[in-house]
């Protein structure tokens, strides 16, 4: 019975590889790349970041007080 369930486990992890990479090729036609190519890029990192570190900053602060 181990053997089984091993094997559709095996086999369940194949057939999600294969769909997450069906649903990346899908996105990349939709957006044609750009989302990724920004992502790579690294615009999005700085200015969600900075603005997070910001805030918790503010916080810490206020909370000294």
């Amino acid at each position: 019975m181990a053997e089984s369930a091993k094997k559709v486990a095996e086999q369940t992890e194949e057939r999600l590889e294969q769909v997450a990479e069906n649903v990346r090729e899908r996105f990349d036609r939709v957006t044609h790349g750009k989302f990724r190519d920004k992502i790579r890029e690294g615009r999005f990192a700085d200015s969600a970041d900075h603005g997070i570190d910001e805030g918790r900053r503010e916080s810490s602060d206020r909370q000294a007080r």
